[in-house]
């Protein structure tokens, strides 16, 4: 019998990948915080399945409310039909998100969720008659997706999609913040910003960004000051905000929305990843009274999008699910607790020949090295280390389960510290 691996390799495409991925790991099961390989090692997932499984894999919870909504209603589509388990999922988001959000368009990726954001930016200005404003400014640094939309807001010089930069739509890019998480940042720290926004002011429909932290970018934590005086340079522009909290949505940053440092609220806003506890795939759009009155209000008075499994009941029975894990209150502790052991368990690298840079915010561990890792050498190290990191580009990064236990954290730091001293 062939085994899973070879057979992967000639049927399956992975992600970031060429045809045939290599290093390639065969799974067994998981549970908890722990990824059980078919050769019997078992490592410590420090990576929550992309930021997704904050409770760790196969909460009984979670498990129980799928099981309990498949034996009733598993998904039915979404046009011209509801059900509970969407409309009291997006009622929780409205209770939870920053306020003046009021409505939730329900989609099934955080890709996709930002498309529909970009939409209702475009959409919004079609309705109130100035339909030149389409385009968008976006920051350096930044990640939104892997779709046609959310490519043409990610940086176009550093970013993964420079391929394609020809058959994109052309948007106003910003240097990305310059200020550090907890430093202070005055208006000054806007000075390009203002003159972009002034010099593209009658075309611009939106900013749009990733709060506090800059994910795939980069790894980057940006001072909380530059979203508060972004929203007051937004508000006399008379430009939309859209927060794309995709990555940190749910409490990875400390907060439920890494908006709230800044104490700040986005005129739309996307979520995704964390939504189910990384059960199944779901993620949400949240839009402002004014964005939702003027799409509904313009020509054509409907809002152009509309995907397949919009709503899916399975989904949104494990986003109820997770949203009872978090309101019971626990991970704000959790995640308090991961940043400490983060700090102090990554410091170590700080010394290391091959490292640039070591910071954390929240349950957010990031090594920058000074030159790129090598996948096909360095996978298998941590693999080796007992331990699941998937590193890209310079950044060596782990984000794991708030559920977490100290043991499991140190093996984390420590199988981090190894791999990386060996880098030259």
């Amino acid at each position: 019998m062939t085994n899973l691996v070879e057979r992967d390799r000639r049927r399956v495409w992975h992600p970031y990948a060429g045809a045939e991925a290599s290093p390639l790991f065969e799974v067994e099961s998981v549970s908890g915080v722990k990824i059980r390989l078919a050769d019997g090692r078992e490592l410590v997932d420090g990576m929550s399945s992309w930021w997704s499984a904050i409770h760790g894999y196969r909460h009984p919870h979670i498990e129980a409310a799928v099981k309990r909504q498949l034996e009733r209603l598993p998904h039915v589509m979404f046009g011209g039909l509801t059900h509970e388990p969407a409309v009291r999922l997006c009622e929780r988001l409205v209770e939870r998100a920053p306020t003046g959000l009021e409505r939730v368009f329900l989609s099934d990726s955080g890709s996709v969720a930002v498309e529909v954001a970009i939409k209702m930016a475009l959409q919004f200005w079609q309705a109130r008659g100035r339909p030149e404003r389409r385009r968008l400014l976006a920051l350096r640094g930044g990640y939104h997706g892997d779709t046609f939309g959310a490519m043409a807001v990610c940086d176009p010089v550093t970013g993964m999609h420079g391929l394609f930069a020809s058959v994109l739509p052309a948007h106003v890019f910003a240097e990305r913040p310059a200020r550090r998480f907890g430093e202070s940042c005055g208006p000054a720290e806007l000075d390009e910003l203002t003159r972009l926004v002034d010099a593209h002011r009658g075309e611009l429909a939106a900013v749009i960004l990733e709060p506090i932290v800059q994910g795939a970018g980069g790894m980057w934590f940006y001072s909380a000051d530059y979203l508060r005086h972004l929203r007051a340079l937004c508000d006399d522009a008379g430009i939309l905000l859209i927060a794309d909290e995709i990555a940190t949505g749910f409490g990875r940053t400390g907060r439920l929305f890494a908006c709230e440092h800044a104490g700040i609220a986005p005129d739309i806003l996307c979520v995704g990843k964390a939504l189910t506890g990384g059960t199944l795939t779901l993620a949400a759009t949240l839009a402002s009274g004014e964005v939702c009155r003027a799409l509904s209000s313009g020509d054509p008075g409907v809002f152009m999008h509309g995907p397949t499994f919009m709503g899916n009941a399975l989904a949104c029975a494990a986003a109820h699910a997770s949203l009872d894990l978090l309101d019971a209150g626990a991970w704000t502790g959790q995640v308090a607790g991961i940043e400490r052991a983060l700090a102090s368990g990554l410091e170590p690298c700080r010394a290391l020949p091959a490292v640039a840079d070591v910071r954390v915010l929240g349950g957010i561990g990031v090594v920058e090295l000074r030159a790129p890792v090598d996948m096909e050498r360095v996978e298998p190290a941590f693999v080796e280390q007992g331990i699941w990191i998937r590193p890209f580009g310079r950044l060596v990064y782990t984000m794991p389960p708030y559920v977490i236990g100290e043991a499991d954290l140190t093996r984390l730091t420590d199988g981090i510290c190894a791999v990386v001293s060996t880098l030259g």
